[in-house]
């Protein structure tokens, strides 16, 4: 027989440190997305080097990064390098985690833009005189970033859907971290996690709104 009596009134007091985990859940994603990208440019031009540690150092990461669990690489950088006297906060392991996690995704999704933009277009800018850096600055760049533009935008949701892996290293100011903050002191498991996945929706629901809009405004021609 269902007999649980909901209490929402106290779960709403609560959406102020709620909106307050929110936004620091967003900070986190976009700073691990903005660091990923970078990275994952980085990744992307080594793999397209000859040297073989380049490459080797660039595909390992992209390997480890798409073929191991998030979880684990979070703990590896809490606990492993704990236990190895190198603490860092819960926040750090979580951003660096998610970092990690995204630079070997987006590398990926870089090598395959790069590829679908023929090589022919970077011959005939070199023929016309442009340097290797203006042909990709001019001409290959612009295109690679209209091919990865949605990818970008589906990894920066998983990077916010992701951070609440922090909520198992210690990490208690982000929303899922308040969210189980609360659900401890008061046992309204129900309610606080129903608010907390409504958040979570809307902030998805929004980044995928902007994507949307700045993809119309960026590559209407």
């Amino acid at each position: 027989m269902f007999d649980y009596t909901f209490h929402w009134r106290q779960a709403f007091k609560a959406l102020p440190d709620m909106l307050a985990g929110a936004w620091i859940t967003f900070e986190t994603a976009a700073l691990s997305m903005i660091f990923g990208v970078l990275i994952a440019l980085a990744l992307t031009v080594m793999r397209e080097l000859k040297h073989p540690v380049a490459r080797g150092f660039a595909n390992t990461w992209v390997s480890i990064a798409r073929n191991t669990p998030s979880l684990f690489q979070i703990y590896i950088l809490y606990f492993g390098l704990g236990s190895m006297g190198w603490h860092v906060s819960s926040w750090v392991a979580l951003l660096a985690g998610i970092t990690f996690n995204n630079a070997g995704y987006l590398a990926e999704n870089f090598r395959g833009g790069l590829k679908a933009v023929p090589g022919t277009q970077v011959r005939a800018a070199r023929s016309l005189g442009m340097s290797a850096f203006q042909a990709y600055r001019m001409i290959v760049v612009p295109q690679l970033l209209r091919i990865v533009f949605y990818p970008l935008t589906n990894q920066m949701v998983w990077a916010v859907l992701m951070t609440s892996l922090g909520v198992i290293v210690g990490l208690n100011n982000d929303l899922t971290g308040v969210t189980q903050d609360y659900n401890v002191k008061t046992f309204r498991t129900f309610e606080f996690f129903a608010i907390a996945a409504v958040l979570y929706y809307l902030i998805a629901k929004a980044i995928v709104a902007v994507a949307r809009l700045l993809a119309w405004r960026l590559f209407r021609y």
